[in-house]
């Protein structure tokens, strides 16, 4: 075992306690959300944009039925095993790891029960860069928490326990994000899928929707995103992501 092991488990303790506390907390401008997209310009999620919230907000909630449903529906839509499990796996960093590790045993049998039927799912690609580490690991998370959060991260949180900076900065937006397999777009659908279906965290997905804008997700994608979790009937989740859309659109009025 290395010795950062203790970090990134204290991480997933401490993680949902915490707001993406920024200097200027604006909703990009439209020139500024172009330049950060990786996909052509979208109204209305995919089919497999659409599983990855179903999947992440019944993984959050620990519904391991749905949970079953939304992992078979989004490898009918596209998404590949290790797409899946790269969810799965980013979202221990907001809901916990027994809840991820639970999730990723219900994947398992999932692809086993679709290969006994016959279903040869792609198994989809490994991260192709390698993780950067010591100091480099440290200056890529925090160019990426600075361009998902839209300005430095900073305030009177991060004084009073500048660690959790560190630990947020070196494993969840460097080891995590720097990770090429899932692109952006399909982490912050994840990561507000969560965080919707999880009361009391509302900081949190206001702070992600924010990013999901940053990274070029559109407002019609996005309120589309509160009617799929509400369609599968979490009325709860999708109230709270139309209230945190709102509110980051409200602000950039």
């Amino acid at each position: 075992m290395n010795n950062t092991t203790p970090i990134k488990a204290l991480t997933a303790a401490v993680l949902l306690t915490l707001g993406l506390s920024v200097a200027a907390q604006a909703v990009p401008t439209p020139k500024e959300a172009t330049q950060m997209r990786t996909h052509s310009v979208s109204e209305t999620l995919s089919a497999r944009q659409q599983a990855i919230p179903l999947i992440a907000a019944s993984m959050a909630s620990s519904q391991m039925d749905k949970l079953n449903a939304a992992l078979n529906q989004g490898l009918d839509a596209g998404l590949t095993i290790n797409e899946t499990k790269e969810i799965l796996v980013q979202l221990y960093a907001y809901t916990g790891f027994p809840r991820s590790l639970n999730a990723l045993n219900e994947l398992m049998k999932v692809v086993e029960a679709r290969k006994q039927r016959g279903i040869q799912d792609l198994e989809g690609k490994e991260p192709t860069r390698p993780i950067p580490v010591g100091d480099e690991l440290r200056r890529v998370g925090t160019e990426n928490q600075t361009t998902l959060s839209g300005a430095p991260v900073k305030g009177q949180l991060f004084d009073f326990a500048p660690v959790i900076n560190q630990f947020l900065q070196t494993h969840l937006f460097g080891d995590i994000f720097a990770r090429d397999n899932l692109d952006w777009q399909s982490r912050e659908l994840a990561t507000v899928g969560a965080l919707a279906a999880t009361p009391g965290v509302e900081s949190q997905l206001l702070s992600h929707m924010r990013a999901s804008l940053r990274v070029g997700l559109t407002a019609a994608q996005l309120r589309q995103l509160a009617q799929v979790l509400r369609d599968g009937g979490d009325n709860e989740a999708a109230t709270r992501a139309d209230s945190a859309l709102q509110q980051a659109l409200a602000a950039h009025q």
